[in-house]
């Protein structure tokens, strides 16, 4: 994995490998993502399956908890 670091002050830009550190905090962050992407996914499909038992629509269930 490379890292692009670009001082402004000299315009100066430098493409290095990544360190140990890096890789690791790049990968808990995306590893966070993927979890929130999956949780996500199984709210909104929880919330479908609700919705499909009680047999209403979305903007039918909005109306009944306003």
């Amino acid at each position: 994995m490379k890292v692009r670091e670009h001082n402004l002050q000299t315009n100066e830009i430098i493409d290095r490998d990544a360190t140990a550190k890096e890789i690791a905090e790049f990968e808990a962050i995306a590893a966070k993502a993927q979890a929130e992407a999956q949780a996500k996914a199984e709210a909104a499909a929880a919330k479908a399956a609700l919705l499909d038992k009680l047999g209403i629509t979305e903007e039918e269930a909005k109306l009944l908890l306003s």
